[in-house]
């Protein structure tokens, strides 16, 4: 008898760690452009996607959030239906610089509140990170912000954020580099002792190994594309996948993943393909 699939669909949502909850797999908007930002949010709308990852960094808040408002304006959505994302572009030892840096980024998408923010990386070190937290944490009791997490969070920025004494409010969420080419277990491990979901960016690893052998052999088997394996595979793991696209077509294609189920022998060897790939950069074990 064939194992049964477990289903994962746009509307699957993940329970985190404060009792909120959020979209299984998001569309990822990184290094989509501002001219693209906008056509690629109402894109992602029309095929289902809810959960929309966006950044300081990414210089398309305002473009994201505009097209999310036209949705709702259009009674296409609610505002309960999005789960909108953004990150603090740099960690400052100034708790006040960043809770105006947050402000910001809640003005730009003018969407009345942030669903959850990150803190990009933890670059700065421990008293920038910690004055961040501290400003992450205001804006969650504002109302500002819904959920706090991290990005790019190396097992000892974990344990370091989650060990201090004042900390009042736990992050929720790390989003790291992770596909079976760059497979970060130390790091999923840390935050599986906290709690924390782990967001999986640059799922498809780019697009830098789609012609690996033993991917093709996969999706041969699997019948599906190469793109469905890699974004099977961080579901298969309790991760929430972040594929990035600006085509219709592709977004759906990435979403299409419930007509099979990736064998546990399948998953180690996807899992050994790991080389600690990194497809652009990796602050994990900065100071």
């Amino acid at each position: 008898m064939a194992a049964a699939v477990t289903k994962y669909t746009l509307a699957s949502r993940v329970e985190l760690a404060d009792g909120r909850t959020m979209p299984r797999i998001q569309l990822g908007l990184y290094m989509v452009s501002r001219s693209e930002a906008r056509a690629a949010v109402s894109a992602g709308l029309a095929v289902g996607y809810r959960g929309f990852d966006c950044a300081q960094m990414y210089h398309n808040e305002a473009e994201a959030g505009t097209a999310l408002r036209d949705a709702i304006s259009a009674g296409q959505v609610t505002r309960d239906d999005i789960f909108y994302t953004s990150k603090l572009a740099e960690n400052r030892a100034s708790y006040n610089a960043v809770r105006a840096s947050i402000r910001r980024s809640v003005a730009a998408c003018q969407l009345g509140y942030i669903d959850l923010f990150l803190l990009h990386s933890p670059y700065g070190g421990p008293a920038a990170r910690w004055a961040s937290w501290r400003a992450v944490e205001d804006a969650i009791r504002d109302g500002e912000v819904r959920s706090g997490g991290v990005s790019n969070f190396g097992p000892r920025h974990v344990d370091e954020l989650m060990a201090h004494p004042d900390l009042r409010i736990k992050p929720v969420v790390n989003q790291i580099e992770a596909h079976p080419f760059n497979t970060r277990e130390d790091i999923r491990a840390a935050c599986a002792r906290h709690g924390i979901v782990v967001e999986a960016y640059a799922p498809l690893v780019r697009g830098m190994r789609m012609r690996h052998p033993v991917i093709t052999a996969l999706s041969n088997q699997y019948k599906c594309t190469p793109a469905q394996l890699l974004v099977r595979w961080s579901l298969q793991h309790g991760m929430v996948p972040l594929p990035k696209s600006v085509r219709k077509a592709r977004m759906e294609e990435n979403a299409s993943i419930n007509g099979f189920e990736i064998s546990s022998t399948d998953l180690a060897k996807l899992d050994a393909l790991d080389e600690h790939l990194v497809t652009d950069w990796d602050p994990t074990d900065t100071d």
